[in-house]
């Protein structure tokens, strides 16, 4: 099961894209200098399709693109609430991974973006050109296409 804390409209998780992105805790991943270590916790409500269905119904026409920030510890739900939205929206859709690859039985029909690579401190976040993290744009063929580069300055 996934749960949630909370979520936010933002606008600089995805490049040109607004965003509504989706805190989900129980992060197995535990990154040394974390900015979110209260998602480590096994906190929060459900996050299932009739919790995506409220958010839409509040947010959708907000946004540009739907983000699940962690849900590594439940990738097996994770990919069928991106089937069901990918069913149910016209929202782009993203997922945010903190491993360093992606799951064997990841599919990228279901996601418009990936970023993988967990936080570590000494190579910085996605907006550090050292950074080991890499966010991806999936094409229409299937192709990842790194697209960090849009958050150097």
């Amino acid at each position: 099961m996934l749960k949630f804390v909370d979520y936010d409209i933002v606008f600089q998780e995805i490049p040109d894209e607004v965003t509504l992105a989706i805190n989900i805790s129980n992060c197995p991943n535990r990154c040394i200098g974390c900015h979110s270590p209260f998602l480590w916790d096994d906190v929060g409500a459900e996050l299932n399709s009739e919790a995506l269905k409220l958010l839409l119904e509040k947010y959708g026409s907000a946004a540009t693109c739907l983000c699940f920030m962690g849900g590594d510890g439940d990738v097996e739900t994770l990919f069928s609430l991106a089937k069901w939205l990918r069913e149910n929206s016209v929202l782009k859709i993203g997922w945010y991974s903190g491993k360093d690859k992606l799951p064997t039985n990841f599919n990228a029909d279901l996601f418009d973006y990936v970023k993988i690579g967990p936080y570590v401190e000494e190579f910085g976040n996605l907006k550090s050109p050292k950074t080991n993290q890499r966010l991806y744009k999936i094409n229409k063929d299937g192709v990842l296409e790194d697209i960090t580069h849009c958050f150097w300055k």
